[in-house]
């Protein structure tokens, strides 16, 4: 499990397709690689990924196919930036919200301009999450929590402050990237019995 507190920006080196599956290699500081065992939890721009190797400034981990079919993963380069969290501990503090690494869907940004010292950015979501993104809910943006700002049927609209643009990649983003979205895990859970309570009693 995931806060969607950003620890690190870490720089992609490898991304490698063969017969066996797909690998990513990460470049990060020696501090948070240090941290990190073999078979650790880490989340790579929200998508929770198992470390299979290490060494140096780098570590790498297989994507499965239907991760990189579902994620913006598929669409990263080397030298792209990735957002970096490691799963939280018994003993951390619980901030920013339940995150599962598991994503939901890509989302496009649609429209990104400046409010004094916020960074606004609204993008589309598919109608099939309708519900489980609310005013003032929280929603997980390439692995960062966020609170959601104003949304309708077809887009929500968060607001970055400075840090939040500067410690992640949000902040690169242009009009038209992709990006993960993974809505709230509890709201998943609510619309799941809502529509269940509905079943059983039509």
């Amino acid at each position: 499990m995931f806060t969607g507190l950003i620890q690190e920006k870490g720089k992609i080196i490898r991304l490698h397709h063969s017969s066996k599956g797909i690998q990513l290699t990460c470049q990060i500081s020696a501090t948070l690689l240090a941290q990190i065992k073999i078979g650790d939890s880490i989340a790579v721009d929200g998508a929770c990924l198992t470390c299979i190797s290490k060494k140096g400034r780098q570590f790498t981990v297989d994507i499965m196919p239907e991760t990189f079919k579902r994620t913006c993963l598929s669409q990263k380069h080397i030298n792209d930036t990735v957002n970096i969290e490691l799963a939280m501990t018994a003993s951390s503090r619980f901030e920013g919200h339940i995150v599962t690494g598991h994503i939901d869907s890509q989302s496009r940004l649609l429209v990104k301009k400046s409010l004094e010292n916020a960074l606004i950015l609204t993008f589309s979501y598919p109608s099939e999450h309708e519900g489980e993104i609310i005013p003032q809910g929280s929603v997980a943006i390439n692995g960062v929590s966020l609170t959601v700002v104003s949304c309708d049927n077809q887009s929500f609209t968060i607001s970055l402050i400075p840090h939040s643009r500067q410690e992640t990649n949000l902040g690169q983003l242009k009009v038209g990237d992709s990006v993960n979205i993974e809505t709230d895990i509890l709201g998943k859970y609510i619309k799941a019995q809502f529509k269940g309570e509905r079943r059983a009693y039509v």
